[in-house]
């Protein structure tokens, strides 16, 4: 719900000082967020919310390169690409983060999960996808953002798993890097996107509100956007971001006319929730969503599918019981902390 309150809420604040007050200019905006982002951090880590953490230079490195990547990629897929093509090639971002998943975490999915997955993207395209024109160097942008998206959010799984990292303190390591680097980018690129610069802007009094207003919003984004992939995968986290396009769509015809509003547009957004509900239930289910094991497992582990680490752990504590018995009746003390660590295990 954090995720989807700041997400949207931040888009609906960007819609209006983009294409309410003429304000294009897309990668610096999200540099100055990263910099807000990057204060809060700051003041987390004096209040001692956030302690010292570990990440190597060039694991940072890759990782601002796919961020940073992504947000110019979709920036540039979004001029060169119509808006209908533009949105088939977000949807793709979940097929390819499936793809990494299996690749290399060895995830399994049961066919209702896949399903699931299958009519949120048909829900998505049907109630966004409209005129669609390729060219070739926008085929090539699209390309370059969908896999640069995929990687990032993977990658953040990925970071937090393997050096045990919270998600402020993954923030705290990354964002820094990202506003420096997309500052000093940042004009640049939108120059080269809307030939026009940002430091000759006319900065109004309701033009900078909205962009400190956006700067705050952005803090949470980020931060949740970290929260729910820890917490979850990036798949799930792609489709609870259709979730939010379905909810920007319904406060777009509300706040924004209702014009675009049509069966189709509804139907659409009808099979992409009915789809979100169905891939909430199918991968929260026993082998909906799953690591693969390939250790091989005795008999009564591949009955009850139980990793055979553990079952050799119980087979242990079992032995070792066993024994004490034979030795004199066993303390309740033993015997409670043999099943305690096999239930830890």
């Amino acid at each position: 719900m954090f995720n989807v309150v700041t997400s949207v809420g931040i888009i609906m604040v960007n819609k209006a000082l983009m294409a309410t007050h003429g304000f294009s200019f897309a990668t610096t905006l999200t540099g100055l967020h990263f910099a807000t982002t990057t204060l809060m951090t700051l003041v987390m880590k004096w209040l001692g919310y956030i302690q010292p953490s570990y990440l190597p230079v060039p694991e940072l490195i890759k990782f601002v390169f796919f961020a940073n990547l992504s947000i110019v990629g979709m920036n540039v897929s979004l001029m060169w690409n119509s808006v209908g093509f533009y949105q088939i090639a977000k949807l793709c971002i979940i097929p390819v983060l499936c793809f990494l998943e299996i690749l290399f975490d060895k995830v399994r999915y049961s066919r209702d999960t896949k399903l699931s997955i299958l009519l949120v993207l048909v829900g998505v395209a049907v109630c966004t996808v409209t005129d669609v024109s390729v060219n070739s160097q926008g085929l090539i942008a699209a390309i370059i953002a969908v896999w640069s998206t995929a990687l990032q959010q993977h990658y953040v799984h990925h970071l937090q798993r393997k050096y045990s990292l919270g998600s402020f303190n993954l923030l705290g390591h990354t964002a820094p890097a990202q506003a420096a680097s997309l500052l000093i980018l940042g004009p640049f690129v939108d120059f080269w996107l809307t030939n026009k610069r940002v430091d000759t802007f006319n900065y109004t009094a309701i033009v900078t509100f909205f962009i400190v207003l956006s700067c705050i919003i952005a803090v949470g984004t980020n931060l949740s956007q970290f929260i729910c992939i820890g917490r979850f995968t990036a798949v799930s986290f792609q489709v609870l971001g259709h979730m939010k396009t379905i909810l920007v769509l319904t406060l777009g015809f509300l706040f924004f006319g209702k014009e675009g509003l049509n069966f189709h547009v509804a139907l659409g957004m009808m099979l992409a929730v009915i789809g979100m509900i169905w891939y909430g239930n199918a991968s929260s289910k026993p082998g909906g969503k799953e690591r693969q094991v390939y250790s091989t497992p005795s008999e009564k582990t591949q009955k009850h599918g139980i990793p055979s680490s553990q079952s050799e752990l119980d087979q242990k504590n079992i032995r070792l019981f066993k024994l004490k018995f034979k030795m004199g009746i066993p303390r309740l003390d033993d015997h409670a902390a043999t099943i305690s660590l096999a239930n830890t295990s």
